[in-house]
């Protein structure tokens, strides 16, 4: 089952199951692949699919950071609560000593020497673990292991 068809599924069970938080967030993700797809005048494939998941997380985390800035931290919570049905949809991110082995693994396969060939290691790191990776992490790594 593509990303697409399990999202659409899981709409119709949160419709009929009148479960409102899950269905608002598929509610914006399927708003969104639809808008992506009359852009792109196709059907959008998983890749896409996962690059609206991501953005929504992003979104999210962002609002979540200005909530609790602006001390609304019941508006933060909604958001933390939106984010979770979110990552069910998104692949599992690598972290910890899987994350430094991935990097160590592409700057190896680079070459990389110092941090002129940080862009190249980035680059490779995110096509290769596409959804996998959170971006800042990544370049603060990266960085370290090359200064």
């Amino acid at each position: 089952m593509s990303l697409n068809e399990r999202i659409q599924s899981d709409y119709f069970v949160a419709y009929k199951a009148k479960d409102s938080l899950r269905l608002g967030v598929l509610r914006h993700i399927k708003t969104a692949a639809t808008n992506l797809s009359v852009e792109l005048k196709r059907e959008i494939n998983d890749d896409e699919m996962l690059d609206i998941l991501q953005k929504q997380a992003k979104q999210r985390l962002d609002s979540i950071e200005q909530f609790r800035a602006g001390g609304r931290e019941d508006l933060a919570l909604k958001e933390e609560a939106e984010l979770v049905v979110l990552k069910e949809y998104l692949p599992e991110m690598l972290e910890g000593d899987e994350l430094e082995k991935a990097v160590l693994e592409a700057i190896s396969k680079i070459g990389a020497e110092n941090l002129r060939d940080m862009g190249k290691v980035m680059a490779s790191l995110m096509e290769d673990y596409k959804g996998r990776l959170d971006g800042k992490a990544v370049s603060a790594l990266v960085r370290e292991k090359l200064a």
